[in-house]
């Protein structure tokens, strides 16, 4: 029997693409960047809507265009492999040199929850590896170098700071302390350990007790706080004046990035926060998709050259 197939629902979709203001603009040139592809949602909307619109589309990780591909044949669609901090160098391999919009949809994909076998979901028993690359090397960090080889202290200041998990000393405790005995080599051995790290009431809570502690271990693997910056101050130098930034966040350090860097590049003088109020998903999304429930949408506006190419 083959595997049901997995379905993506984008969260915010249309706020997100409505929030581009895309409307009225001249036909001709119109492109727009989809910085994190995932299930192609974005992408597949604006081509609906925008007959001539040129979609750069970019993915750290390549399956998630193989998924689809064949999907897009009657979208003008480019697609790169890489991490949105480089997604300079994909415009200009493109010949482009600037943009109308920017689309950062931050959320993992149903795809790469589901069916990714990379160990992000600590409710399936895969390898503990936690890479966007569908094939890293010997050389890429993976979750097994994380829980196998970090201090207790890198590990609880890891866990404490991109988890924001407040019992992260004593997850990191029993992370060494199981290690010892053998390594941790899948998500269930990790989501055992942190069970019985903490407290009972505290696994009988929401979110599932192991959600901090695994969102932590991403970020670190990807170092996507850090990247994040860097892709929205070069995705922001990329537009147009009058061009805008669509930013779709699932958890509070993430939104704080975002609500900084539009806050100073306000106060600059270069661009205009459009929503001074978060965007969040209606209660009918939430209802129809419970993983809508932590997004936020932010936009920004270019009104200066100054801030990049114009």
């Amino acid at each position: 029997m083959s595997k049901p197939e997995i379905v993506h629902k984008t969260v915010l979709l249309h706020e997100a693409i409505d929030g581009l203001n895309l409307d009225g603009k001249p036909v001709k040139d119109l492109v727009v960047v989809d910085a994190t592809f995932g299930g192609g949602g974005h992408t597949r909307e604006l081509c609906k809507r925008h007959k001539h619109v040129r979609v750069v589309a970019i993915d750290n990780d390549a399956s998630t265009w193989t998924r689809v591909h064949d999907t897009f044949e009657t979208c003008n669609i480019s697609f790169h492999n890489t991490n949105f901090a480089e997604l300079d160098t994909a415009l200009a391999k493109e010949g482009i040199e600037a943009v109308d919009g920017i689309i950062f949809d931050l959320g993992l994909s149903s795809d790469q929850l589901e069916a990714s076998g990379r160990g992000f979901s600590f409710q399936k028993d895969e390898p503990l590896v936690m890479t966007m690359k569908v094939h890293p090397t010997v050389e890429d960090l993976t979750a097994y170098d994380v829980v196998n080889e970090w201090s207790e202290e890198s590990l609880a200041h890891v866990i404490r700071g991109y988890g924001e998990e407040r019992f992260s000393k004593r997850i990191a405790k029993a992370i060494v302390e199981a290690r010892a005995e053998s390594p941790i080599e899948t998500t269930f051995d990790l989501v055992q350990i942190i069970e019985h790290a903490v407290p009972a009431a505290y696994r009988r809570g929401r979110p599932h007790f192991a959600t901090r502690t695994f969102q932590a271990i991403r970020l670190a693997v990807n170092d996507e706080l850090n990247k994040l910056s860097e892709g929205l101050l070069k995705g922001f130098s990329a537009l147009k004046a009058g061009g805008r930034m669509s930013v779709i966040s699932f958890h509070s350090l993430e939104d704080r990035i975002v609500k900084r860097f539009f806050i100073q590049k306000e106060k600059e003088g270069v661009g205009k926060v459009i929503n001074k109020k978060v965007i969040v998903p209606s209660a009918s999304e939430v209802k129809s998709n419970p993983r809508a429930r932590s997004a936020k949408l932010r936009i920004i506006e270019k009104i200066s050259a100054q801030g990049g190419s114009a």
